[in-house]
């Protein structure tokens, strides 16, 4: 027998420091998608905010100026298409050509929506024109904006003739066909 020692060793044995890491493990495991969710949730939201901000600016300064004013997606240059995930840029269209050209002031400039968040408008719909009365020229435009948590998630934004801005859930159709890819 050996003798006992007064003061009993203290400390971690191999056991408990890998009972420890599983629990670790597993708490992660639960949280990060949680978490992932939670950021997608918050990156739509200020892409909701952004359209809708500049939607709103673009019809004050087209009612204010007496000046049309054209939105379209691009971050810096018109390029038209319905994906509108690169950025958008707000002008006060001078010359009446659609582009943005020299000298025509930027109302409003939003860069690339963040990864995994998408903004998609109506096809055939390159862009948004407010005219001074406050309407904008042409049909509906319907964004669809969505991110990775998946179609069931995705909106559906409504901008009508007159100015008006609706939300509510986006089309089935719509919804997967934004969040193909992402």
């Amino acid at each position: 027998r050996l003798p006992q020692s007064p003061h009993r060793a203290s400390g971690f044995t191999l056991l408990d420091l890998l009972i420890a890491l599983t629990i670790v493990g597993i708490l992660f495991g639960i949280a990060i998608p949680g978490l992932k969710n939670a950021v997608a949730r918050v990156q739509a939201g200020s892409a909701r905010t952004a359209i809708t901000a500049t939607l709103f600016d673009a019809q004050r300064h087209a009612t204010i100026l007496g000046r049309e004013v054209v939105i379209c997606p691009g971050e810096s240059q018109c390029v038209g298409g319905a994906d509108w995930s690169q950025g958008w840029l707000a002008f006060i269209d001078y010359n009446g050509d659609r582009r943005h050209g020299p000298g025509e002031q930027i109302v409003r400039q939003e860069p690339e929506l963040p990864a995994g968040v998408r903004l998609r408008g109506t096809v055939g719909r390159p862009r948004i024109v407010y005219q001074p009365n406050g309407g904008n020229a042409g049909a509906n435009i319907t964004f669809t904006l969505c991110d990775r948590r998946g179609p069931e998630d995705a909106l559906a934004l409504i901008l009508s003739n007159g100015g008006r801005l609706r939300s509510k859930r986006a089309a089935l159709s719509a919804a997967a066909a934004c969040t193909a890819g992402l």
